[in-house]
């Protein structure tokens, strides 16, 4: 009796140690934005993102905390944050999930460069849209890594600031770079 309840209990360990080792997570994820206009350029960084990867079948999410990017002057935070953008205590996250849809394609068994298509949804300011967008996977040393650069139109997102200074400082459409450290 004794015999078996340690097989089970070795057994349950196991399929447990498989499930985790096939989900990869990521609390090393840095998200960037730059708008470049003629009157100025800004750039945020984000390092408390979180990210998971499921090796199995190419689920993705990622959970960025909106307060966490940082600017380079206090007042283009301050308008950042401010309910005349993003607003972000009635929205503190947004979030992508999807799918690598062509997982099978990444070895992670082995080194090199995958070049995948990532479909699924991005929520900003509690707007989601449906996206199809290129990223890289690369596994060098047994780690894994994810890149990729998107352009987003704020617009789609209902975000703008209606007139005044801050409407002539930002660009229409943003350029946003992530990278994940599984």
């Amino acid at each position: 009796m004794k015999k078996i309840s340690i097989l089970l209990i070795l057994a349950v360990v196991m399929i447990s140690f498989t499930a985790s080792a096939q989900k990869l997570v990521s609390s090393k994820t840095h998200f960037k934005f730059f708008s470049s206009t003629p009157a100025e350029d800004i750039e945020a960084n984000n390092y408390k993102t979180v990210s998971t990867l499921e090796k199995s079948n190419g689920k993705i999410v990622f959970s960025v905390p909106m307060q966490s990017f940082e600017f380079e002057k206090a007042l283009m935070q301050e308008h950042f944050n401010s309910k005349k953008f993003l607003d972000t205590k009635s929205n503190p996250k947004s979030k992508l999930t999807g799918n690598i849809t062509n997982i099978s394609e990444v070895n992670f068994e082995k080194d090199g460069s995958y070049s995948v298509n990532v479909e699924g949804e991005l929520t900003i300011n509690g707007v989601s849209n449906a996206i199809k967008e290129k990223a890289t996977v690369t596994v060098k040393d047994g780690k894994v890594s994810m890149k990729s650069k998107l352009n987003i139109t704020l617009a789609d997102y209902q975000i703008a600031f209606k007139k005044g200074k801050p409407s002539t400082n930002i660009a229409k459409t943003i350029e946003v770079t992530m990278e994940a450290i599984y």
